[in-house]
């Protein structure tokens, strides 16, 4: 064991990437002075996963670690839709859901805005055909953004978010 400690504390880090560290740290300084301009420094995002395999909530539980660290940013997940500005949904819309995700929609106070997440959101998953899916989410919310993966890593979230805000007035 003492071998092992030896050689790790005599070894370099290896889990920088000062490439992808240098692009990531311009994204979130543009991210906050976004989310300053436009949301006076914070952005409150309520999480609805609609009928999902939880892949999308694990890439967004990331968003929360020291490296991504997006509350420093300014960017917060709540619990409750009347704190939220922009709602977050994942997975396939559910029968079981779909009542439930409308009234966390009509709590939010406007302006207010739907942003999906992962593929499932646009149908492109296996169980789309299911008897207990409700149909497309975009016919029961007016979807403003989609970021796409199968789950989107935690920089593609980032920068849909970016994305998001830059479409926005």
């Amino acid at each position: 064991m003492i071998k092992f400690w030896k050689k790790r504390l005599e070894g370099s880090v290896l889990t920088e990437n000062l490439e992808v560290d240098s692009e990531l740290e311009k994204i979130k300084k543009e991210l906050k002075n976004t989310i300053t301009k436009k949301f006076a420094g914070s952005l409150a995002i309520r999480m609805v996963d609609s009928g999902s395999c939880n892949a999308c909530e694990a890439e967004c539980n990331a968003l929360s670690n020291p490296y991504y660290d997006l509350e420093r940013l300014g960017i917060y997940f709540v619990a409750s839709p009347r704190h939220a500005d922009v709602m977050l949904l994942s997975g396939v819309m559910t029968l079981n859901m779909l009542p439930h995700a409308k009234d966390a929609y009509e709590q939010m106070s406007s302006p207010k805005w739907v942003i999906t997440l992962g593929d499932c959101t646009s149908e492109k998953c296996p169980i789309k055909n299911s008897f207990a899916i409700a149909g497309k989410i975009d016919e029961s919310f007016r979807v403003a953004y989609h970021i796409k993966g199968c789950p989107p890593e935690p920089k593609d979230i980032v920068l849909g978010l970016l994305d998001f805000l830059r479409s926005r007035r």
